[in-house]
């Protein structure tokens, strides 16, 4: 194992064993390298490291401190990693989503309040207002399925969805302004699965995401250049 591994390792096991817990400062350089054994160099880079994961927080002049530890910080960077993704892997990313995205639609309706419906009510509104304009169309999208998350009161599971969500609007947003009919049934689909909500049926409501997510990915399917024949050799990019 390498040192700055090992260094990183031996922190994550201080903070599993409620050793350091969230908000504790982390003891000063020469006694936590004493103390596990490490040298200060291996633990300047593990300490850089965890600063990057959100896992510590380094204040000048103060000291190394364990930060929340809350999933929002912790799953900060999932988004950027899932936009980093080549095109031929957002077929995938669908998938996680068809698995993950009705299941919460549905636990969402079973605990989503009285201001939410409302938020939601709201952005449909604005949906309706912003057919002509894709951008302004998928921003409405995109924050009305994050009501939707916020309201299973499952932090981790707002996190994951965020991310998963980023890359996929954006390239809906192309086909979004290449063809007139998609704002309409975008709208409709939407529609569906806030009457759902409303009328706190989980069921109803993971189906109505579930055609949602299926229209997303034939248009996102749409985009991609078809898989070569076995035994062909794909054009050069």
């Amino acid at each position: 194992m390498a040192l700055t591994d090992e260094a990183i390792s031996k922190i994550r096991d201080l903070i599993q064993s409620e050793q350091l817990a969230p908000g504790d400062r982390l003891p000063p350089e020469p006694q936590l390298s004493a103390q596990l054994g490490l040298s200060r160099s291996g633990l300047r880079e593990a300490v850089k490291a965890l600063e990057l994961a959100r896992v510590v927080d380094v204040r000048r002049g103060d000291g190394t401190y364990v930060t929340s530890l809350a999933p929002r910080l912790l799953l900060e960077g999932f988004g950027l990693a899932v936009d980093l993704l080549r095109d031929d892997s957002l077929p995938q990313i669908m998938e996680v989503r068809r698995l993950l995205e009705p299941a919460a639609t549905g636990l969402a309706a079973s605990r989503i309040s009285a201001p939410q419906l409302a938020e939601l009510a709201g952005l449909l509104d604005r949906m309706r207002a912003a057919a002509d304009d894709a951008e302004l169309l998928l921003r409405y999208d995109a924050e009305f399925h994050h009501v939707i998350a916020a309201a299973t009161a499952n932090e981790s599971l707002v996190s994951l969805l965020d991310g998963l969500g980023g890359r996929t609007l954006r390239a809906r947003l192309w086909r979004g302004a290449s063809d007139r009919a998609v704002p309409a049934r975008t709208v409709a689909e939407h529609e569906q699965i806030y009457q759902a909500l409303r009328a706190g049926d989980p069921v109803l409501a993971q189906a109505a995401a579930l055609v949602h997510l299926n229209t997303s990915e034939s248009w996102l399917r749409s985009l991609l250049p078809a898989p070569s024949e076995p035994g062909t050799t794909a054009p050069p990019a």
